[in-house]
C-alpha cells in the first residue's frame, strides 16, 4: 500500500497499519517556469513515481517567503494526476484553506499554530472533498495537540523552520514521530506519519526508522541529474531502514 487512507474514530483492534515508504517531492525546489515538466519527471511508472506532489503555498506572513497560491495549485491540478499535498503556511488557514480542497488538493495540511479552530477546519476540509493534515513547528509540543489530531488524517512534522527550503535537518524532531508512531499503532490516532525539512540521502534512515509514513524531499529529488531514480532510490532507503 503505498497511500494512506487516514480517518478518525476509537482505538483500533487490528494491529498497526504498515505503509509502504512514500515520497512526496516538493516543488519548492523545482524549476518553477516548468512545474509542469517537473512534475511529469515524477509521475512515471514504478518506484520512481511520486505518492504525492507536496506543493509549498507560503503567504509571506506567517512565513517570511512568499511563493504560489490557489490558481497555481488549481492548474497543476489539471496537468497531473498525482496526488496534491498543499501545505499551507499561510495566515487565517480557517479562511483560506478549504479553497484548496475544493479545486482538488487530496491533501491540505494548516498549521497548528495559525488555525483559530482547527477541528472545525479539518471537517471544512473533508467536507470539501480533501484530506485534513495538521502541521507542527520544531517547537510546538506534540502533546498539545493530541485531542486535535484526533480529527485529522496526516500530522505533518516539520524537521526545520517553515519558510525556506534546504535548510538542515534537525534530529530532535524525531521524538515527536515516535510518539506519533506509537500512538498511530496503538490505535490511539488514525493517521499518516509525514516529515518535510532536510529530508535527503542523509537523513532518511532515522526519519524512517523513526516510523515516518511519507517524506517530503525537495533538492534530494529536483537537484537531482534524474528525479524519478532520486524519489526510487529515497523509497529504497526508507524501506531498508524499516526493515532492520
Amino acid at each position: 500500500m503505498r497511500e494512506g487512507s487516514g480517518g478518525v474514530g476509537a482505538p483500533s483492534t487490528l494491529g498497526p497499519v504498515v505503509h509502504e515508504p512514500m515520497i512526496a517531492p516538493s516543488i519548492l525546489s523545482a524549476d518553477f517556469a516548468s512545474l509542469g515538466t517537473e512534475i511529469d519527471a515524477i509521475a512515471g511508472p514504478g518506484d520512481g513515481r511520486a505518492d504525492w506532489v507536496h506543493v509549498d503555498v507560503m503567504d509571506g506572513h506567517f512565513v517570511p517567503n512568499l511563493t504560489i497560491g490557489l490558481p497555481v495549485v488549481e492548474s497543476l491540478r489539471k496537468r497531473t494526476d498525482l496526488p496534491l499535498d498543499c501545505h499551507l503556511m499561510i495566515e487565517d488557514p480557517d479562511r483560506w484553506a478549504p479553497g484548496y480542497a475544493e479545486v482538488g488538493a487530496h491533501n491540505v495540511t494548516v498549521h497548528v499554530e495559525a488555525a483559530r479552530d482547527p477541528v472545525m477546519l479539518a471537517k471544512n476540509l473533508r467536507a470539501a472533498g480533501a484530506k485534513a493534515g495538521l502541521s507542527i513547528k520544531p517547537n510546538t509540543p506534540l502533546e498539545d495537540h493530541l485531542d486535535t489530531l484526533r480529527h485529522y488524517d496526516t500530522l505533518l512534522v516539520m524537521s526545520v523552520e517553515p519558510g525556506f527550503g534546504g535548510q538542515a535537518f534537525i534530529p530532535e524532531v524525531l521524538d515527536k514521530v515516535r510518539t506519533a508512531r506509537r500512538l498511530v499503532d496503538t490505535g490511539h490516532l488514525t493517521l499518516l506519519v509525514e516529515i518535510d525539512g532536510g529530508i535527503n540521502s542523509d537523513t532518511i534512515e532515522q526519519a524512517a526508522e523513526a516510523g515516518v509514513d511519507c517524506f517530503v524531499a525537495g533538492s534530494a529529488v529536483y537537484g537531482a541529474d534524474d528525479p524519478a531514480r532520486a524519489v526510487a532510490a529515497l523509497r529504497d532507503q526508507a524501506r531498508a531502514a524499516r526493515a532492520r
